[in-house]
């Protein structure tokens, strides 16, 4: 299971090295997309997918790996992701929100529950938004 995150400072330098790609391609964990994902929704739930997109592709680039994103994995996590948030009552603080997600959330596997193997690879899936076959959200 993913570490819990200690301060909101460490969340907001997750973000800072993702946004100014300083972060290295291979020291961006899962737990760290879904701090990512946190943080965009809780500052502005309707435009955190695009915000999300855009970091993605400009991180891509910068590491020349786009060919690597994943649109449906894109919004389906931030689906997954708004849905937990959603869910804490009474309302938490960022950390505490960040980490109930990361702990709820922590395995990436979590997508193979709702997509079959050979949805999620398709290049439809890899393109644009594509429904879960295994499991509606």
């Amino acid at each position: 299971m993913a570490e819990p995150y200690s301060s909101e400072n460490e969340i907001a330098k997750v973000v800072l090295g993702f946004e100014s790609c300083t972060t290295g391609k291979d020291d961006f964990s899962h737990r760290d997309h879904l701090a990512m994902a946190v943080w965009y929704l809780w500052s502005d739930q309707d435009t955190a997918a695009e915000r999300m997109r855009a970091s993605l592709h400009s991180f891509l680039d910068k590491h020349n790996c786009r060919e690597n994103y994943h649109e449906t994995l894109t919004l389906f996590w931030i689906l997954l992701v708004r849905r937990e948030l959603a869910s804490l009552t009474p309302a938490p603080s960022l950390l505490e929100a960040t980490n109930a997600v990361v702990k709820r959330l922590g395995n990436s596997k979590v997508a193979f529950e709702y997509y079959s193997k050979e949805l999620v690879g398709s290049e439809a899936a890899k393109q644009g938004w594509v429904e879960p076959d295994l499991r509606s959200l």
